[in-house]
């Protein structure tokens, strides 16, 4: 039962894992990670992302332009990158290295020791993947809010929001986390093993003969 119990965990910690790993990749992608209303002109909204500026019509249509050059970039939108491309790497690792180290998984069942540092060391990578998606994702966000809330700039020029793609990475790098941290627990409970049973005989049941002794011992006939 506590096998089976382990096990679930196990499958639960590799299920978030996988939504996060994909809500990162899809945050990576996506150029949602700040939006921006004009009062002026209603029917225009500006997106924008780490490898594009978009802007979407009211009719539906879509229009967008790739940064020009890397180094042009801000600080913030080029740390983010790197950093979103290492969270999406070690995302992969902490899948293969975790899928080969489940309880159910057939491969070196004898070697249960192997099982377990890869099973933690996929967990490791996931937690990693998750504060390497949450960092860009937080600072974006709080530069954002500084930018929003800044009284130099005048009210009358419009200032971005949050898009959805921030609040993707925030559940995507907590279910990395959440997930890895199921993972490692796992790997590092202990196994618990039923005991093996053991069948008593009693002692009225035994073969009489093997206990005889003589009553009398120094009786000679």
């Amino acid at each position: 039962m506590a096998l089976l119990s382990k096990t679930n965990i196990q499958l639960g910690g590799l299920l978030l894992t996988m939504c996060g790993w994909i809500l990162s990749c899809i945050t990576t992608y996506v150029p949602l990670w700040k939006n921006l209303n004009l009062d002026l002109n209603e029917l225009e909204i500006w997106t924008m992302g780490l490898w594009q500026v978009c802007v979407v019509q009211d009719e539906g249509a879509i229009q967008c332009k790739e940064y020009d050059s890397f180094l042009s970039l801000p600080s913030e939108l080029r740390i983010s990158r790197i950093l979103m491309f290492l969270a999406n790497g070690l995302g992969v690792l902490g899948l293969l290295t975790s899928s080969l180290g489940l309880d159910c998984l057939k491969f070196e069942e004898r070697r249960q020791e192997l099982k377990k540092r890869l099973l933690l060391l996929g967990g490791i990578f996931f937690w990693i993947s998750g504060l390497t998606t949450l960092t860009p994702v937080s600072w974006i966000a709080y530069i954002t809010v500084q930018e929003f809330w800044d009284e130099t700039i005048p009210e009358i020029v419009p200032r971005w929001e949050f898009g959805e793609a921030l609040f993707m990475g925030w559940f995507g790098g907590f279910f990395l986390v959440f997930g890895g941290t199921l993972l490692i627990c796992t790997a590092c409970s202990p196994d618990f093993q039923q005991p093996s049973s053991v069948h008593y005989v009693p002692t009225e049941l035994q073969d009489p003969c093997l206990n005889l002794q003589p009553k009398y011992p120094d009786l000679n006939i």
